[in-house]
């Protein structure tokens, strides 16, 4: 999908949720994956996995309708069986109320009423099963990282400062919608534009080294120009 479709068709603007505050709520939905993935010490591949799907679900389906931590919650259950570094459901609830509530889940049984745990249970499941017929059960993502690291030492930056850099770009570009717009490669070869720009490098003048990314100058400069806006 193109950033303009994404924007306009995007279920949530029958919903009188704008664009702008569609990005705010993609931003909060992706700091909570990020936290909750760390603290299930999950790999960053399967945190990355569970943000593009968190997209994929809510390109669909419109955030008023979604509690958007429930569905992230469940996200990530998902990925993590996807991605097979799986985690128990229960300590994966568990930690989501922590961190949703602020507070041990022990504590906040006392405040709730009997059986609350119990039907959060079912409330995930139940989002899990909505989450697989809505993206017609495809989980596989594939991610840049590969691709950018593997380019830039074939070009001669191994463990170099552009390297880090782009990479840093990369991440941050998982709390946007590149992943609906771009392949992995385009995503990976604008973040190693930027990355050059940024360090004032001649690797951002040269069309030969783009072409080792397989995509376009205009895809290029979109993407930077994207993780620019998330900057």
């Amino acid at each position: 999908m193109s950033r303009d479709e994404i924007e306009r068709c995007s279920p949530s603007r029958k919903d009188g949720i704008d664009p702008l505050h569609e990005t705010h709520l993609r931003y909060s939905y992706c700091a909570f994956l990020q936290n909750l993935g760390v603290s299930l010490d999950l790999p960053q591949t399967t945190i990355g996995t569970a943000m593009v799907l968190c997209h994929r679900f809510f390109v669909r389906r419109s955030h008023a309708s979604h509690d958007r931590f429930l569905i992230a919650t469940a996200v990530l259950f998902l990925a993590a069986k996807s991605e097979e570094t799986a985690r128990p459901l229960d300590d994966v609830i568990s930690l989501s109320c922590q961190i949703l509530h602020k507070q041990d889940v022990r504590l906040l049984s006392y405040n709730l009423p009997i059986g609350w745990f119990e039907q959060y249970r079912e409330r995930i499941t139940e989002a899990e099963q909505l989450i697989l017929t809505t993206l017609n059960f495809e989980l596989n993502v594939q991610h840049p990282f590969e691709s950018l690291t593997a380019t830039l030492k074939k070009l001669g930056f191994q463990q170099s400062v552009i390297v880090n850099l782009a990479l840093n770009f990369v991440s941050e570009g998982l709390r946007s919608s590149l992943w609906l717009q771009f392949r992995p490669h385009q995503i990976a070869g604008g973040a190693a534009y930027l990355a050059a720009k940024f360090l004032n490098m001649n690797l951002a003048s040269s069309d030969d080294v783009w072409l080792e990314f397989h995509t376009t100058p205009s895809v290029l400069k979109d993407v930077a120009h994207q993780l620019m806006e998330l900057l």
